[in-house]
């Protein structure tokens, strides 16, 4: 017990990280936009473990969920413009009544325009990042992070768009994730990433249902 307690004294850190990264999928399958300022406090802790750990693309992600968490965090408030437009005669019915559902960004369906542009912004961040992870930097694994670090900005941002299909690639990032952190020690992180990878289906589940609702209500 008193090596369990050393332990976690000497990473404290870490644990906290992996303790508000687990409230965060939860928030994020729950669709609660308190996601963001939760994702906002994990990033922060995350860009001192990675750089402690020398998983630099890593670290220069937290970084970008720095950015894309206030971003997403405006786009859920605000939410769709186009489903505004289009019910407006029904919002205001829901207004009167006090109901806010209606202005919330609904969940959505990748189409394959934006699948393409997307695996060409993939290919985009990875290259260039793996030639300078591969010789500007002493990571011990510069393929699979920039590989992590490139599906996880592609996957976020989806997130923030509300796009069903980010839950995939989640889970592709939390089992890779899951086999490097193993080899690099970080192990409350290899805890939070293969919890991240079973709640992952979960949010598949959960997101799925809302579609089912989305298509019930509006027959698209």
């Amino acid at each position: 017990m008193e090596l369990v307690f050393a332990w976690i004294t000497n990473n404290y850190i870490e644990v906290f990280g992996a303790v508000t990264g687990i409230l965060y999928v939860f928030l994020e399958i729950r669709q609660t936009i308190w996601l963001w300022p939760v994702g906002i406090v994990t990033s922060a802790v995350y860009i001192w473990v990675f750089f402690t750990s020398k998983f630099y693309a890593d670290m220069s992600l937290q970084v970008y969920y720095l950015v894309i968490s206030c971003l997403g965090w405006y786009w859920w408030m605000k939410g769709s413009t186009a489903q505004r437009q289009n019910g407006a005669g029904m919002e205001g019915k829901n207004r009167r009544k006090g109901n806010k559902e209606k202005e919330e960004l609904p969940v959505s369906r990748i189409g394959l325009n934006l699948s393409i542009l997307l695996l060409v912004v993939f290919l985009l961040l990875y290259g260039p990042m793996w030639f300078i992870l591969s010789h500007f930097t002493d990571s011990p694994v510069p393929v699979w992070d920039s590989f992590i670090t490139s599906l996880s900005i592609i996957a976020t941002w989806m997130l923030a768009r509300k796009i069903y299909e980010h839950w995939y690639l989640w889970i592709i990032v939390n089992f890779v994730s899951s086999v490097l952190f193993i080899v690099k020690g970080l192990y409350p992180t290899v805890i939070l990433y293969i919890i991240y990878g079973i709640m992952s289906f979960a949010g598949l589940r959960a997101w799925h249902r809302s579609l089912n609702k989305k298509i019930m209500v509006t027959g698209t």
